[in-house]
């Protein structure tokens, strides 16, 4: 596992988060974006219309600084300075949900990917709901089957954006029943930990530390012990087998050590 630095906050959203209540994600994106400028990039949608005045509405009271908007048409816009030049006193930047392939494919190694980096590198906030949860890794699902047995070809995975290691996120986990699709994800490379998040929870993280908010939970499939798997010798539509294989799962108040990969109770 790699440490992930001294870098800035991951703010990993597994979709559907309050908007209008409690808004406890929201706000703890405005305090850790402590008054500055926050980002919407709406770039996962094709059509963003509404995406902004809803996030506007839900940060309005919650001394957040100057919200502004960010969409690219096109890979293109990507370079354009007026683009770029939204980024430049950012506190932090929250990627709406859509499409994940939109956001990699207009502005993966772009100068607005680089200038994310720079955020991040920095100190920033990176936040990203549903398919901007779903960006944050290095390697990201895209598609495959829920709410069934998973099938060993039944998966598709793309680049993402790497801001997080040898992590592969999935969201809208137990509403959408994808605890198989995430089991299959690990399978195909168990070094990496699967991180299942349900809608309006969230993943903070922190360093190697992260800690869970909100009101479902985050579930973490870690295939380090993994003693048998079919992946390599079944059929594509055949089920998958894997046996030894841990699970975590973790509600408001807990957290996870990615370093030492073992659970944090909330007394520690």
């Amino acid at each position: 596992m790699h440490e992930q630095g001294s870098k800035g906050c991951l703010i990993i959203i597994g979709g559907n988060e309050d908007r209008k209540d409690e808004r406890r994600i929201l706000r703890e994106v405005a305090r850790e974006v402590r008054g500055g400028k926050l980002v919407l990039a709406t770039v996962a949608s094709r059509r963003p219309e509404g995406y902004f005045d809803d996030y506007q509405r839900a940060f309005s009271d919650l001394d957040l600084g100057d919200l502004v908007e960010l969409y690219v048409e096109d890979r293109v816009e990507a370079g354009d300075r007026s683009k770029l030049s939204v980024l430049d006193d950012a506190a932090g930047i929250f990627f709406s949900g859509g499409d994940q392939l939109r956001i990699t494919s207009q502005i993966g190694d772009t100068g607005i990917e680089a200038k994310v980096r720079a955020l991040y590198e920095r100190g920033g906030v990176v936040a990203g709901t549903s398919a901007g949860a779903s960006v944050m890794s290095e390697t990201m699902l895209v598609k495959g089957t829920s709410q069934i047995t998973h099938r060993i070809g039944d998966l598709h995975m793309a680049p993402g954006l790497g801001l997080i290691r040898d992590v592969i996120i999935d969201q809208h986990f137990a509403e959408r029943g994808r605890f198989g699709r995430l089991i299959g994800a690990v399978a195909h490379n168990p070094r990496v930990l699967g991180m299942g998040i349900d809608e309006d929870t969230a993943a903070i993280v922190r360093g190697d530390r992260i800690d869970v908010i909100g009101s479902g939970a985050v579930y973490v499939v870690d295939g380090t012990h993994v003693t048998h798997s079919n992946v390599a010798e079944g059929q594509s539509d055949c089920a998958l087998a894997l046996h030894d294989v841990r699970v975590h799962v973790l509600p408001d108040g807990n957290g996870y050590d990615l370093k030492e990969r073992r659970p944090i109770s909330p007394d520690n």
